[in-house]
């Protein structure tokens, strides 16, 4: 089918902030679709076509879907939990929620919510941690197939320091991770990404099955965490006596590769900084979650400088929101106490195409190329009465992204489409 979907359209073709000719607008701009693909972005009046399908979107803004790099999907009854820094928390509220998705039924139930939440947020794209059950991933890669939704995701590997329920073995860990693999991984719009935890819940042979995993599967994605509390890294270093610095377990076992997504990286050391900037190892933002488990501020325009390619994610359940707005309205105040700036039309890049990049898959999700696929968000900054009284005085592209960043939420979300599918309700 081919059809023709018409607003404002923005996508971006480089980095705001390194550069202004970065992106292409439409004021009266439309998006042809054609078997789930972008055909052509452009001028209304260049793309209408007698007889073509159209649905109308003005005046609203239509990007490409929201990407969220770093998310926690057994977590989603435990977002919005008293109090706690990280190891706490994850002993306290996540680890026990996560047991839960070993019993039947449980999984399939939570990935159906878990994905309706993240449509309704305008979020197209995630990386998701799975719990150490199979049939965790089995349920969310299934659930996503069935919407035609671009997932990459992983059961976690984690053989000590948790709960019995939520613990396998380095070599049930590397096994149940080849056999999804083998099912998941490539298949459709599917992903897989290799998923030690943190090296807290690794012993050494589990992160040397993990290595070999990256060894036999390079094409995987990786995903971790590091540095993102201190006392962390000081109980993480206790246990690898041997490691120069946090990172350099993860370099031990053969992990470090622009496929590794490293979830928080705030409290890093020059030499850690450095290696990522070498071997291309990808630094994650959390913003909501640092800000709520008391974490720290993450570094954007250092790591930066250095030449680490960062993503911002939503961190949920640690996170408070599955909004990418309310994510990046976070990282807007964390970066403030940093001295530093967020300008809007950088974070939206960062949102879309910047986390395409952190990923490597600019070439299919984060911009209207043609050839891209499919993956819409159509945005309303006059969704609620306080953006749109402040919508009156807005004058510039800008204004209004800032307007949607910082006073937006789902509200805002007036239709995510994926493969050229709407998933919200009727079209507008």
């Amino acid at each position: 089918m081919r059809q023709l979907i018409r607003g404002r359209t923005l996508s971006f073709y480089a980095d705001p902030a390194e550069t202004q000719a970065a992106f292409a607008y439409h004021q009266d701009g439309a998006v042809v679709v054609q078997d789930g693909k972008i055909v052509a972005m452009g001028d209304y009046a260049a793309l209408r076509e007698p007889g073509l399908a159209e649905i109308d979107h003005r005046p609203n803004l239509i990007l490409p879907g929201f990407i969220d790099p770093h998310i926690h999907f057994p977590q989603v009854q435990v977002i919005a939990s008293w109090g706690a820094q990280l190891l706490d928390w994850l002993n306290t509220y996540t680890f026990p929620e996560e047991a839960r998705f070993g019993d039947q039924g449980h999984a399939p139930l939570m990935a159906e919510k878990f994905l309706d939440l993240l449509l309704s947020h305008g979020t197209t794209t995630a990386v998701a941690f799975c719990s150490v059950h199979p049939q965790s991933a089995e349920a969310l890669f299934s659930a996503a197939e069935a919407r035609g939704m671009a997932m990459i995701a992983g059961k976690v590997m984690m053989d000590r320091n948790a709960p019995e329920s939520v613990l396998d073995t380095p070599q049930q860990g590397y096994d149940d991770s080849k056999a999804l693999i083998a099912k998941w991984h490539r298949r459709g719009r599917q992903r897989y990404a290799i998923t030690p935890r943190f090296a807290i819940t690794s012993t050494p042979e589990q992160l040397q099955m993990a290595g070999q995993l990256v060894r036999e599967h390079p094409d995987c994605h990786i995903q971790t965490h590091l540095s993102e509390n201190r006392d962390e890294i000081a109980y993480t270093l206790e246990l690898y006596p041997q490691a120069r610095d946090y990172l350099d377990i993860y370099e031990t076992y053969g992990l470090l590769s622009d496929k590794l997504l490293l979830g928080h990286s705030i409290h890093l050391e020059p030499r850690e900084i450095a290696r990522m900037a070498e071997t291309g190892a990808r630094a994650v933002f959390c913003p909501t979650s640092n800000l709520f488990l008391g974490s720290g501020l993450f570094d954007a325009a250092g790591l930066r400088a250095a030449g680490v390619v960062s993503g911002i994610a939503s961190d949920v359940g640690g996170g408070t929101s599955y909004s990418m707005l309310q994510t990046l309205a976070e990282g807007y105040k964390v970066l403030q106490l940093r001295n530093q700036k967020l300008h809007p039309l950088a974070a939206f890049h960062w949102a879309t195409r910047g986390n395409a990049l952190a990923l490597g898959m600019a070439d299919r999700i984060g911009t209207l190329d043609p050839g891209s696929d499919a993956d819409l968000v159509v945005l309303d900054s006059r969704a609620t009465p306080a953006m749109a009284l402040r919508m009156d005085r807005a004058e510039t592209l800008a204004e209004e992204l800032f307007v949607l960043q910082i006073l937006g939420d789902d509200r805002a979300i007036a239709q995510t489409y994926v493969a050229g599918k709407p998933m919200l309700g009727q079209a507008a």
